[in-house]
């Protein structure tokens, strides 16, 4: 198994580090020619969708990665990533992949100073630990998209077919449960 980390603005690193704790073979996409390999998983990782979907642009990226997840191929969004995937935006007219249905309210919980931890119930795994830095939330789910767990009222991680989204960052914790959630999901062929 191989998975892209998405690298042109973020917390990719963390991401990658997670992945090589679980012996997990990975690359940065950094760009477009990286696509060309063979793979069998994508992550979006956190930091600022506006910028991240600009650089998609800029970089010839985002037809590509937009073609890959529209066939199906598995895909988890954290934070910025979760905003790339979501079907609409309650507080921004921006759409991106537009791709997981869903409704995201950016910055939900707040600027830097409203980051925070904490612990929640996460679908199929049990309690870990959550780092939400200036993290949007779900709102609103539809079809037949999945609740995987909530906090203090407010979806904050979902599934829907091949794709994966978290209002947190798991990265961020020595948990990797939520990475290896992906992994077995990958492998299931979703």
């Amino acid at each position: 198994m191989k998975i892209g980390v998405v690298a042109v603005q973020g917390a990719f690193i963390e991401h990658q580090r997670t992945l090589n704790k679980l012996n997990v073979e990975n690359f940065l996409i950094r760009q477009k020619k990286d696509l060309e390999q063979s793979f069998d998983g994508l992550i979006f990782p956190g930091g600022e969708s506006t910028a991240m979907g600009k650089l998609f642009t800029e970089l010839d990226l985002f037809e590509p990665l937009n073609k890959l997840i529209k066939s199906g191929f598995p895909v988890f969004g954290t934070c910025a990533g979760l905003i790339l995937l979501a079907e609409k935006l309650s507080n921004d007219d921006k759409k991106y992949f537009a791709s997981m249905p869903i409704t995201v309210k950016r910055n939900a919980y707040g600027r830097q100073l409203g980051s925070f931890e904490t612990k929640s119930d996460f679908a199929d795994i049990g309690e870990i630990p959550m780092v939400f830095i200036r993290a949007p939330y779900i709102e609103q789910v539809r079809g037949d998209t999945k609740i995987l767990a909530t906090v203090d009222g407010h979806i904050v991680a979902a599934r829907y077919h091949n794709q994966l989204g978290t209002a947190f960052h798991p990265e961020l914790s020595d948990d990797v449960s939520v990475h290896k959630y992906f992994i077995d999901m990958i492998a299931k062929k979703v």
